[in-house]
Order: C-alpha cells, then sequence, then structure tokens
C-alpha cells in the first residue's frame, strides 16, 4: 500500500498548508505547471516525486520533469501528463496514450478544476486534483490524497487548501 499525494498547477506557490497535507505520503505526483524547479526540489525533500510539466514551466523543470508519465505502482498502471482532458473530452495528444497504455488511473491538470471521474468506456479512473498554487480563475486551492493497493485507488480524499486570494 502507498499513500499518494496528487497536485496540480501550482506556478511557483508552495505553502505550508500543502506541505502538512504531504507530509505523511509515500509519494508525491505533480500533474504539470509546478512554475519554478525550486518547487519541485521542495516537494522531492518531502517524499519521493513523480511530475509532468506543464505550459508554463520553463526548461529548468522540462530537464527534470517528462511530458508523460507512464508507470505501474501496487499493481494500478498509471498515465500523467498535464494537458489531457477528461472522460469524453480527452486531449487530442492523450487519445493515442490511453489506448497504447490502458491505464487504470489517468491523472491530468490544467484546467485548476478539481475532476474524479470515472470512464467506463475506458475503464479507468480519472483525477484531476485541481490547482494548489494562487495564479489562475479557480476560487479553491485543492489537492487530493489517496492510496494505492492492490491495484485500486482507495480512501480517496480532496482536500481544500483555502481561497485562491484576489491575486491573478
Amino acid at each position: 500500500m502507498k499513500k499518494i499525494g496528487l497536485l496540480s498547477d501550482t506556478h511557483s506557490y508552495l505553502d505550508e498548508r500543502i506541505l502538512y497535507h504531504l507530509r505523511d505520503c509515500d509519494e508525491i505526483w505533480h500533474a504539470g505547471d509546478f512554475g519554478t524547479a525550486a518547487v519541485a526540489e521542495e516537494l522531492a525533500m518531502v517524499a519521493p516525486l513523480r511530475g509532468v510539466y506543464g505550459n508554463i514551466d520553463g526548461r529548468d523543470v522540462r530537464v527534470t520533469q517528462p511530458l508523460v508519465q507512464a508507470f505501474e505502482i501496487e499493481g494500478l498502471s498509471v498515465l500523467m501528463t498535464h494537458i489531457g482532458g477528461y472522460p469524453g473530452h480527452y486531449s487530442p495528444a492523450t487519445r493515442p496514450l490511453l489506448q497504447q497504455h490502458r491505464p487504470g488511473l489517468f491523472i491530468s491538470g490544467h484546467s485548476h478544476i478539481l475532476k474524479v471521474m470515472p470512464d467506463p468506456k475506458l475503464q479507468l479512473l480519472h483525477l484531476n486534483p485541481g490547482a494548489a498554487g494562487r495564479h489562475g480563475f479557480h476560487k479553491v486551492r485543492t489537492l487530493l490524497r489517496f492510496q494505492v493497493e492492490a491495484g485500486q485507488v482507495q480512501q480517496l480524499q480532496a482536500i481544500e487548501l483555502g481561497p485562491r486570494t484576489t491575486e491573478r
């Protein structure tokens, strides 16, 4: 069993609330738009980090984070990319990846909207943790925590980190 903390769209912002909710995780997954490599470095000091770069990430992030992560953990096949869409509305670049990898769990970020959606057609669960940072149009900063055991996502928690603030 592995405890996972999943976040996205930090846009160079980490605060104590984020770190508090990730402190007991076995791994941290970041679905893109770190903002700076310093965010990735700080998260990796809390727990092992798996991430993908997002559309706002510069070279400092792109040299350490791939565009797509495909891996298996505790018997669960995972596919993660930043701009991926969601069931019924996958991005054109994502559709062939889903066919190729056939994940049980598909993770994306980018929308700043927290989503937990099954896709019965592709037999997968889609997760988008929303945005943990302060930049964007979202009103509440969010992340997800869950466990992976025996090929299943269990004990999924959506965590509200507080208001985004009025900064854009």
